[in-house]
């Protein structure tokens, strides 16, 4: 799909869409992706949605202050996290899914998973999107999976192994790096017949400092515009370490950093703090 892999900035007038179970979601507005993290570790809210009645309260603040699609996570991929299988992975998610397209019908539910047989059951629980962060690298069956459920699929450069996945690689030049990453495994899953691809350049993944604040700034040469880019910045170190803050004392920086890759053309932000991170979208839209 993409034939030179090099830094080629792309219009902000190419308009996206995705196919999510027959139903067609314009991306002309950007959406608030919240994040639903069913964890006990992760890095910012471990253990506080982790049973299903706070997950469902919290899936409803997450909707009431603007998320158009919830990211469910039921493994944490933060530094030295516990390892789930695929079988923990659906057990600890019970039938959250189900209930929260239940009482939630209108929003969109992305499934965060590396494994196929995860990807099966939330399809078979209603999941509108699938979001792998190992760009199938870490399953083989993935790419095959996404193809059999026609779902959209959330593309993420990382590193390509699970045990390698935070290794801190200094690249010579991080947007061709992603742009030639995301190359290669866009024309695998156009080859296997998944068409609906969002990209995401995987900020907190295997990325120093220098690397991601970079990339930042180079939102607009990544993925040429031929799909969808998905941000995901919210509460991650290469913001609040350097500022020696903590994960939940960085609104002010990170809403500086959404609005200038809003300003770039990214059509989803995956973000912990929904309302904040709308105030922002309301801000940039009113700029246009």
């Amino acid at each position: 799909m993409f034939s030179n892999v090099q830094k080629c900035k792309y219009s902000d007038a190419q308009i996206h869409s995705i196919n999510c179970n027959g139903k067609l979601v314009q991306l002309d507005v950007p959406k608030m992706m919240g994040i639903l993290n069913l964890t006990p570790d992760s890095f910012s809210d471990g253990g506080k949605f982790n049973d299903e009645k706070q997950a469902l309260k919290h899936a409803e603040k997450l909707v009431k202050d603007g998320a158009e699609i919830l990211d469910i996570g039921p493994q944490s991929t933060r530094p030295n996290a516990e390892f789930l299988s695929s079988e923990e992975e659906i057990n600890r998610m019970g039938n959250i899914i189900s209930q929260i397209k239940k009482e939630f019908p209108e929003t969109l539910v992305s499934l965060d998973t590396f494994y196929a047989e995860t990807v099966k059951f939330g399809f078979n629980e209603g999941i509108d999107i699938i979001n792998d962060i190992s760009g199938g690298q870490y399953d083989a069956s993935m790419f095959d999976t996404a193809a059999e459920t026609k779902l959209p699929y959330i593309l993420m450069h990382v590193n390509p192994s699970y045990e390698t996945m935070h290794d801190k690689i200094k690249f010579e030049d991080i947007t061709l790096e992603v742009n030639r990453y995301f190359s290669e495994k866009t024309n695998e899953l156009l080859q296997k017949g998944v068409n609906d691809i969002i990209l995401d350049p995987g900020f907190g993944f295997g990325k120093t400092v220098e690397d991601q604040m970079k990339m930042i700034h180079e939102v607009d040469f990544l993925g040429f515009g031929k799909f969808p880019l998905l941000i995901g910045i919210s509460r991650k170190s290469f913001i609040y370490k350097p500022l020696g803050k903590s994960p939940l004392d960085i609104n002010e920086e990170t809403q500086k950093l959404h609005m200038k890759v809003l300003e770039q053309g990214a059509k989803i932000l995956r973000v912990h703090d929904v309302a904040e991170a709308k105030k922002t979208l309301d801000q940039f839209l009113k700029k246009k």
